[in-house]
C-alpha cells in the first residue's frame, strides 16, 4: 500500500493540486491529511472534492485551524471513503492498522496533554494487533528535531504514547519550520509530512519506506 501524507493545506487549492497530481504520479492507494485544512475555518469548499476524484480512501483529522465538528461535517459530506480518524482507528488490507487524534495546544480547537493520551490510547485499542501501526497526530511529539523552534513546542503525550507503543509510523505537521524532516524514536519512525507531502510505501516486510514527493 502506497500513502501519500500532507499536512498543513491551509485551503490552498493550488498545494491541493500539487498533492493530486502526485498521488496520481505515485499511484497512491491512500490518502493522509494531518490536520489544518483550513485557514482559521475561512473556507470548506474545494479541500476533499479534488482528491475525492482519485477514488482513493481518504483519512483525515482536525488540526488547530479547524474543529472536529468541520472534520466530521467534510467525512460526512464525501462519504463513502472519507474517513476522520479523531479519536478512531481503521483497519485496512487486514493488517494495516491506523489511529489518530487532531488539534493542538493553539488556535481554534486546542486541546489538553490529557485529552491527546486518553483518546490516542483508546482509538488505538481496536486496531493493537495489527502487522503494522500508523499513528496520525497534527502535533509533532516533544523532544524531536520536528518540534524545535525556539524550545520544543511538541506534545509530551505523542511521544509517551510512541515510547510505549511503538507504531511503526507517526505522521504529524503543525510546525512549519520542520516540514520534512524525520527522526527515529525508537523504531518509530516520526515524519512532518508537511505541504509537499511524502510518499510511504507500507508493503514491505522489513521496514517503511519513504520519500519527500517532489
Amino acid at each position: 500500500m502506497k500513502i501519500l501524507a500532507a499536512s498543513d493545506i491551509h485551503g490552498d487549492k493550488k498545494i491541493i493540486d500539487n498533492l493530486v497530481k502526485k498521488a496520481e504520479k505515485e499511484r497512491a492507494d491512500l490518502i493522509i491529511l494531518c490536520g489544518d485544512l483550513t485557514f482559521a475555518e475561512s473556507d470548506l469548499t474545494g479541500l476533499i472534492g479534488p482528491f475525492k476524484k482519485l477514488n482513493k480512501k481518504i483519512i483525515i483529522i482536525p488540526g488547530n485551524h479547524e474543529t472536529v465538528a468541520s472534520t466530521e461535517f467534510l467525512a460526512k459530506q464525501y462519504k463513502p471513503g472519507v474517513y476522520d480518524l479523531h479519536g478512531k482507528s481503521i483497519l485496512l488490507y487486514d493488517e494495516i492498522g491506523l489511529f489518530g487524534f487532531g488539534g493542538a495546544d493553539i488556535g481554534l480547537f486546542d486541546v489538553t496533554e490529557n485529552e491527546i493520551k486518553s483518546n490516542l490510547e483508546r482509538a488505538l485499542e481496536p486496531i493493537k494487533n495489527a502487522k503494522k501501526k500508523i499513528m496520525i497526530t497534527h502535533m509533532p511529539p516533544y523532544n524531536t528535531n520536528l518540534d524545535l523552534l525556539w524550545q520544543h513546542t511538541g506534545s509530551k503525550s505523542i511521544r509517551e504514547i510512541i515510547e510505549k507503543e511503538q507504531p511503526d509510523l507517526c505522521l504529524c505537521g503543525h510546525i512549519h519550520e520542520t516540514f520534512g524532516k524525520y527522526q527515529l524514536i525508537g523504531k518509530t519512525k516520526v515524519i512532518n509530512v508537511g505541504q509537499k507531502g511524502v510518499i510511504i510505501d507500507v508493503t514491505k516486510n522489513s521496514e517503511v519506506a519513504t520519500k519527500t514527493a517532489k
